[in-house]
């Protein structure tokens, strides 16, 4: 699991979930409004309607979850061996069971996110973000403890990792206490399209290079091109945020407004007739009204 398909698959599932966070969030700023912490609808108001609001995000995580969770079981012939059967025991598998709590962790963020947006009576902001700063801490701990040992090229990927989680770390720490700030959650977008997009460039440093060549730790040229091709993600996603952000502006504010405008224009005499019951009930509510004044005897 510590292999390619380890690194990229991971790392295509943090890119795919920023990608539709930016989305998400890009619509909430331009309609300012708090989408992402809005508070769910009254549970007897939503027994129809649970299909299309459930926690898609929560569905996502969970389906990903379990199923990478699988695949670091199947990966290993003899399963997910705890120790071995010698005298004295050893621990088995240490990076594959850091691998396992990761995975075990994002499924039960995606359950909990199910729970509170869809389960409760009342969702529960503070649980979701509670639990997803709890998750990445302890991705954050498992990633100091998965570099040991290493050296070189793959130092060098995974301490650019741990900066990004740590940054990420910081800012759910934040937003949990100060919900509702857009720009949090643009960070926070940002740094995930960031983990994701390097997860997938660190399989193919480490394990499937480009050039076919393995990079090598003696090196300097190749471990300051690390840093480099680190610094390019970083200016790509914030360049395809900025995109998104700019594509979606232009999406509701022109396409959206030209379409309701044409609908208007398609239907004139609905408005103006609502209009008009209007006028006609409030003066029928007029002509009603007493004669006398109210202090005559």
């Amino acid at each position: 699991m510590g292999k390619f398909n380890g690194h990229f698959y991971p790392g295509l599932y943090l890119y795919s979930y920023g990608l539709y966070q930016t989305i998400v969030i890009s619509k909430a700023i331009i309609f300012n409004e708090s989408t992402l912490h809005s508070p769910c609808p009254p549970k007897n108001k939503r027994k129809w309607a649970i299909l299309w609001k459930i926690s898609y995000s929560g569905v996502l995580k969970m389906v990903t979850g379990s199923l990478l969770t699988a695949y670091v079981v199947i990966c290993l012939d003899d399963g997910m061996v705890l120790m071995n059967k010698q005298v004295p025991s050893r621990f088995m598998y240490p990076k594959e069971w850091q691998h396992l709590t990761m995975f075990i962790l994002l499924t039960l963020n995606g359950c909990v996110d199910i729970l509170s947006k869809n389960l409760l009576p009342q969702r529960c902001v503070f649980l979701e973000l509670g639990v997803q700063v709890l998750t990445f801490c302890v991705l954050l701990l498992l990633l100091v403890s998965h570099i040991q040992g290493s050296e070189g090229v793959e130092l060098q990927v995974h301490s650019l990792l741990i900066l990004v989680v740590l940054l990420l770390v910081l800012v759910l720490t934040v937003e949990l206490w100060t919900p509702g700030m857009f720009h949090l959650w643009i960070m926070e977008t940002f740094l995930f399209l960031s983990m994701g997009s390097w997860l997938m460039q660190a399989a193919f440093i480490l394990y499937k290079p480009i050039t076919g060549y393995p990079w090598q730790d003696e090196d300097l040229s190749d471990l300051a091109f690390v840093t480099t091709f680190f610094c390019w993600h970083v200016m790509i996603n914030a360049s395809c945020q900025l995109g998104i952000y700019s594509f979606s502006f232009l999406w509701y504010n022109c396409f959206c407004f030209s379409w309701k405008s044409t609908e208007y224009k398609e239907a004139p005499y609905h408005r103006p007739y609502y209009k008009l019951l209007h006028e006609v009930e409030q003066s029928e509510k007029d002509d009603q009204a007493p004669l006398l004044p109210i202090n005559s005897p």
